[in-house]
């Protein structure tokens, strides 16, 4: 009896896990001098992941319910969880090739698609075929600047970007649906010129991801070391600045950002 029940084990397993049609992940690390098979994914640095493509899908939602406050936020909470799930994923031990291309996807979402069609939704809509072609000019230069840091990311400098990352782009768009929603300037309610002026904007930063103009990534900062006193309280004071107006310091910054790397590099040819 113990034996027929033994032999009926393995056909009941195999019909609860074809309930659930999900196969297992394995993949192959290296330990030492050897490489071995590991099952499952980690799920702490994979679960701030997700939260990247949520907030990049649910500006999207927004967008399409014309809450283009919330739309702008919620890509600027994209980039909050993108920088975090590596840097916990460094910290706990938990770093994956699973995890980086599940991170590039959900970049891609939340930086490639949802600014395009936030900002489309916005105000390039009213340019017919001309406002599309250049929401589409972003998301293609965003997927093309992805795909070109994913296959120099084991060479390329530390230091430095080469062109304009996909976050910062994001942030130039987002951080200009948020002034104009602030200011309320929505539907007939925009400025004459707002639109071509926004679609400008889009289309150069999509040209401006897939440069060779290297910006600025920062990683060499130490946030561990010692600094003088005076940085804290201007540090302070800079945030109590921000929070008087924060779509217009915000979108300031990122414009800042976005042309420094072009200013620096016509001041670098003249010198």
């Amino acid at each position: 009896m113990d034996h027929d029940q033994q032999k009926d084990k393995p056909a009941e397993t195999s019909e609860l896990t074809s309930l659930i049609p999900v196969g297992e992940y394995v993949e192959e690390v290296a330990e030492g001098d050897r490489k071995v098979r590991r099952r499952g994914i980690y799920l702490l640095p994979n679960l701030f992941t997700t939260g990247t493509l949520f907030s990049g899908f649910f500006a999207i939602v927004a967008a399409m319910d014309g809450n283009f406050e919330k739309a702008a936020v919620a890509i600027f909470a994209a980039m909050f969880f993108d920088g975090m799930d590596g840097r916990v994923a460094r910290l706990t031990g938990t770093q994956s090739e699973f995890g980086v291309q599940y991170d590039s996807l959900s970049d891609m979402v939340a930086f490639g698609v949802a600014p395009a069609l936030v900002v489309f939704s916005w105000t390039l809509s009213g340019l017919g075929k001309v406002g599309w072609a250049l929401a589409f000019i972003y998301t293609a230069g965003a997927a093309l600047r992805l795909a070109r840091f994913n296959t120099q990311v084991a060479t390329a400098d530390k230091r430095f970007f080469t062109g304009l990352a996909s976050p910062a782009a994001a942030a130039v768009l987002a951080s200009t649906v948020w002034v104009g929603a602030d200011q309320a300037w929505v539907g007939t309610s925009q400025p004459y010129g707002l639109s071509i002026l926004v679609a400008v904007l889009t289309g150069l930063a999509g040209v401006l991801m897939i440069t060779n103009i290297p910006y600025h990534s920062f990683k060499g900062i130490d946030f561990k070391g010692r600094v003088p006193f005076v940085v804290f309280p201007v540090i302070v004071l800079a945030l109590a600045i921000a929070m008087i107006d924060a779509p217009k310091v915000i979108m300031l910054v990122s414009l800042g950002y976005a042309f420094s790397g072009p200013v620096m590099r016509v001041f670098q040819r003249e010198r």
